[in-house]
């Protein structure tokens, strides 16, 4: 039997105030969803036009509030989105090669230990001039003489836009030093480190680029020895870069084995990228070790760094956008690492400076390429954060 509405007890006009409140309602749900999509564009942009002052509000204010795993959970948020957008925007035939901040000709000369190999590029992918070859960069150190020279790669078919710089160092006219940040990693746990290129390295004017080091201490207080000083103890199953005093260096999977003596330094920073030439981040192993990653998730798209040593013993350093440890392990295994590592993560942190000396301890510096930040003035005048130095051993 249908009910009859205007016998319900309800006073007169209460479904008119029901209607109201309803409207009301939604009226705060859709200011409320507006203010909270001008709030995202707001932070997009801001994080798009001040990463600097994004990665400072992050750390120093959103990470205390809200907590690392909290954090992280947002970035991945924002990243993959990012990601996303981008690939449902881009148009593969508008990806150009990065601008290179070059000093000089990037003519190739003969002789030398790098490995000048073209590097193969992925068929699917529409061509970028230049895509695969190595190019010298010169250095007013090295008249004449190729030590450092650099390509870039992309490695995932799906991300056209997605772009591997990849920088090749002779170690046999270079060395690889490492510097504790005043900060990071040791700092939280009192064991602050200099935090700059040391005096007479920049002094005597061999030094010829800089570059990114580890996760700070929050994001895994992963091991790092400088000299005779421990700033954090030495965890199993890490990929480790040791360097010797002698100048050589290795990168291997420490599992607490003896790692030699006469170590100059020795810097951990996630699970390997490449083991023995294969690319190891999605064996069961290590995928289960970077699940555990507070900020080294394997399925955020986002800058990354790594660094892989060749079968000559020569050094690479690769860094490139929307990447995951996968898509990064198989640009420096293209390249030809044979052991390699992740370095750091997100656009504020990955950085490479190459210096050339002007004399009296003065250089002029550039970064690698134009979309990194410049680390320059903190590599040389105090940085709170971990990085690796490359210097003339001669």
């Amino acid at each position: 039997m249908r009910r009859n509405l205007h016998s319900s007890k309800a006073p007169i006009g209460w479904y008119g105030k029901r209607n109201s409140l309803g409207k009301r309602i939604l009226r705060r749900i859709r200011i409320v969803a507006i203010v909270l999509v001008f709030l995202l564009v707001g932070l997009v942009l801001f994080l798009k036009l001040d990463t600097k002052g994004a990665a400072v509000l992050t750390d120093n204010v959103l990470r205390p509030v809200l907590g690392d795993d909290r954090v992280v959970y947002l970035e991945k948020i924002f990243f993959n989105s990012s990601d996303l957008v981008e690939r449902l925007t881009h148009n593969a035939g508008s990806t150009v090669a990065p601008h290179f901040e070059d000093q000089g000709s990037g003519e190739n000369l003969a002789g030398g230990s790098l490995n000048l190999t073209p590097l193969k590029v992925d068929s699917s992918l529409k061509p970028i001039d230049g895509e695969g070859a190595w190019r010298n960069r010169p250095l007013r150190l090295f008249p004449n003489q190729e030590v450092m020279a650099y390509t870039f790669l992309r490695s995932d078919p799906a991300r056209s836009y997605s772009i591997t710089t990849i920088v090749q160092m002779d170690t046999n006219a270079l060395r690889l030093a490492s510097v504790a940040g005043t900060k990071q990693p040791g700092g939280p746990v009192g064991k602050p480190g200099p935090g700059v290129v040391p005096k007479d390295i920049a002094d005597s004017g061999k030094l010829v680029a800089a570059f990114d080091g580890g996760f700070q201490y929050k994001d895994g207080a992963f091991g790092m020895i400088v000299g005779d000083k421990t700033y954090l103890p030495l965890k199993n199953d890490l990929g480790t870069l040791v360097g010797y005093k002698d100048g050589s260096l290795k990168i291997v999977d420490y599992t607490g084995q003896s790692l030699g003596d006469n170590i100059a330094f020795v810097r951990q920073n996630c699970p390997m990228l490449v083991t023995n030439g294969e690319i190891s981040v999605t064996d069961p192993r290590s995928k289960a070790l970077w699940g555990r990653l507070a900020a080294g998730t394997v399925d955020i798209y986002t800058w990354r760094s790594g660094i892989g040593l060749t079968k000559e013993g020569n050094l690479l350093f690769a860094v490139g956008n929307n990447l995951t440890p996968n898509t990064l392990a198989s640009a420096l295994k293209s390249a030809g690492a044979v052991n390699a590592i992740q370095l750091d993560i997100n656009p504020i942190w990955v950085r490479f400076n190459i210096f050339d000396s002007t004399g009296s301890g003065k250089y002029t510096s550039a970064t690698l390429v134009k979309d990194l930040q410049d680390g320059s003035k903190q590599y040389l005048g105090g940085y709170e954060k971990d990085f690796f130095y490359v210097y003339k051993s001669s």
